[in-house]
């Protein structure tokens, strides 16, 4: 299937690596040009060049927990790309713990980057974007049922797909599309540091699989052909829903 990207420009933030580096992979092997972001320079400069360098990817600093950071973003994505044909947010997951465990400065920073720096980067966005593009929002399977020892990313994840909802009603009737993917367990490295930080990685991760339908957890390349497919015109009527790729472990349908 030609899904359309031949051409076209998007801004991943959270890219130097995990899921928004497969998607920013998987839109670049298909002929779209991206710009990848993160808070070091020196990450999305690597990632940049792993993705083959211009003109197809740009690494750009930039963090969305500084919104007053996001519209120079923003510029300088329109001036490496000539074009925005949309993006894929995603920011760092927030710190893990129990709703007694975490500290009220805990929730206040978490939604600073969690829900204000993305709905800062639509602002900046939605003006330079036109008939056919899209956003799309990296959350969790926390939007449809709670995660153990995550209540800060229980509380906020839900929040921001119904924004990306209400987004989608609104930008819906300029042709703008919105819609927010949750990811199972895939193997980045950020997995391999819980697995790891468990004491028995082996056992973690067999505990894992044992809870997932297809018994086993899912490769950043999967997630990202769901990415790069969602953002493209070959999915242009899907706009407002939300997207599980996670190997079939929810339980909601």
């Amino acid at each position: 299937m030609d899904l359309g990207l031949g051409g076209r420009g998007y801004l991943l933030t959270g890219a130097s690596r995990g899921l928004g580096f497969a998607a920013a992979r998987a839109l670049v092997d298909d002929g779209a040009r991206v710009v990848v972001s993160s808070s070091s320079a020196d990450k999305v400069a690597d990632a940049a060049e792993k993705l083959g360098g211009a003109p197809a990817a740009y690494g750009v600093l930039g963090d969305l927990a500084a919104p007053e950071a996001v519209p120079a973003l923003v510029d300088e994505a329109r001036e490496r790309l000539d074009r925005l044909d949309g993006a894929l947010i995603s920011v760092g997951g927030p710190r893990p713990g129990t709703v007694f465990q975490t500290t009220a400065d805990d929730w206040r920073d978490a939604y600073e980057s969690v829900v204000l720096g993305p709905l800062e980067l639509v602002r900046a966005l939605v003006p330079h974007l036109g008939e056919g593009a899209a956003i799309g929002f990296v959350l969790s399977t926390s939007v449809r049922q709670p995660i153990g020892e995550l209540a800060i990313s229980n509380a906020l994840r839900p929040g921001l797909a119904m924004t990306a909802k209400a987004l989608a009603d609104e930008l819906g009737p300029r042709g703008i599309r919105v819609f927010g993917l949750l990811p199972g367990t895939i193997a980045t490295d950020r997995i391999t540091e819980i697995e790891a930080a468990s004491g028995d990685p082996a056992a973690a991760r067999a505990a894992t699989e044992a809870a997932i339908p297809l018994r086993r957890v899912g490769q950043p390349e999967e997630f990202g052909r769901v990415a790069a497919f969602l953002l493209s015109p070959a999915a242009s009527y899907v706009s407002g829903t939300m997207v599980a790729v996670d190997g079939g472990r929810l339980r909601s349908p």
